[in-house]
């Protein structure tokens, strides 16, 4: 029988006693604001100055930013942060989570959330043929070697991944036995990327991106007055200059030498790009979150470069070496016959205003 004097019942506040015993008390730590340090610590973690930072902050607040702060939720900052902090390091998530006291699952969220954000601005930050006048691009190009009428240099490049499981795993191993996303851009003289096509496994040829590209599309149906420059594992075109694979002493050997120096910039993009984002370098992460992430990766190097951010110190390149596939076409042969002929005739100009000068 109860006791009268008690409100409850004896058996319901022993169990009382018991749950608070071994109750587990919430843990919420004190998240430090991620801007609260040095100029250079800013930097050489997010690879953004400060002011970089909060101009991507105040970019993606309306895509990214929590409704409420229930749960004490992310703050945009700390969410833009975490993301640039993996896509800087390319780090095991966890790392960045004991970093920023977090768990792994909050970190996975917000890189996730920032990248399918940025991917919204493709189409503002990624423009054909740049965000300079066509005139404009061609002239610096120009002024690298002297190769007239370009508008932009192309290549592909091997973005390692882990390898997926199912039965597409093969689709992924490259020539060098790596599983990797096969990513096709282009740039403009300023390293800035005008063209990216990241969708493709690591087994496709470079010439069949290409071939299959909406960027393809436009230039056989005669949408930019201009040409592109690429290695000897493209097809020559009249509208794409590749090398001479046998050339002879002269123009032939000078167009070459003038279309590798020009065509260097796309090498140099892509070794700004990896430096800066460390995180391409090896990706862990399936096939389609690893192309979301690259391109993320290539609208901040534009956002990067456009704000004249600080440059990392690129260090030398492997090169390629691929074996062509296609034979020269003729208009392609043709048309690069007529660029090694008119590059002569400016040379010769040249050549002869300076010497009516003296």
């Amino acid at each position: 029988m109860s006791c009268p004097f008690l409100r409850e019942q004896p058996v319901a506040e022993g169990a009382r006693i018991i749950r608070r015993a071994f109750q587990i008390n919430r843990v919420l730590r004190d998240r430090q604001d991620p801007l609260a340090q040095r100029e250079s610590v800013i930097v050489e973690r997010y690879r953004f100055s400060r002011e970089g930072v909060i101009y991507i902050i105040n970019l993606l607040e309306p895509h990214i930013k929590c409704s409420t702060r229930r749960s004490r939720a992310l703050t945009t900052a700390q969410t833009v942060c975490i993301a640039l902090r993996f896509f800087a390091s390319g780090t095991f998530l966890y790392t960045i989570g004991d970093a920023e006291n977090l768990v792994k699952s909050a970190v996975c969220r917000a890189i996730r959330k920032v990248y399918l954000a940025l991917k919204q601005f493709l189409g503002v930050f990624v423009v054909f043929p740049s965000h300079l006048r066509p005139q404009v691009v061609k002239q610096n190009f120009f002024a690298i070697a002297g190769f007239p009428n370009v508008i932009g240099a192309i290549d592909c490049t091997h973005i390692p991944i882990k390898a997926p499981p199912g039965p597409n795993e093969g689709d992924f191993v490259n020539r060098k036995g790596v599983h990797s996303v096969n990513v096709q851009m282009v740039c403009d003289s300023m390293f800035h990327i005008t063209n990216v096509e990241a969708k493709w496994p690591g087994s496709v040829h470079d010439s069949r991106i290409f071939r299959e590209s909406h960027l393809c599309t436009l230039f056989e149906r005669g949408d930019f007055d201009g040409i592109l420059l690429g290695d000897r594992g493209y097809a020559c075109r009249q509208y794409f200059m590749t090398p001479f694979p046998d050339p002879n002493p002269g123009p032939q050997t000078r167009y070459n030498a003038a279309l590798a120096r020009t065509r260097a910039r796309i090498e140099m993009t892509f070794g700004q790009l990896k430096e800066r984002f460390q995180c391409l370098k090896s990706l862990r992460a399936a096939p389609d979150r690893a192309c979301d992430i690259i391109v993320a990766c290539a609208i901040l190097h534009n956002i990067a470069t456009i704000r004249k951010e600080r440059i990392p110190v690129v260090g030398v390149q492997p090169d390629d070496d691929l074996q062509p596939v296609h034979l020269d076409q003729p208009s392609g042969r043709a048309a690069r016959d007529r660029i090694r002929s008119i590059k002569q005739r400016t040379q010769d100009t040249l050549y002869n205003s300076s010497f009516a000068r003296i």
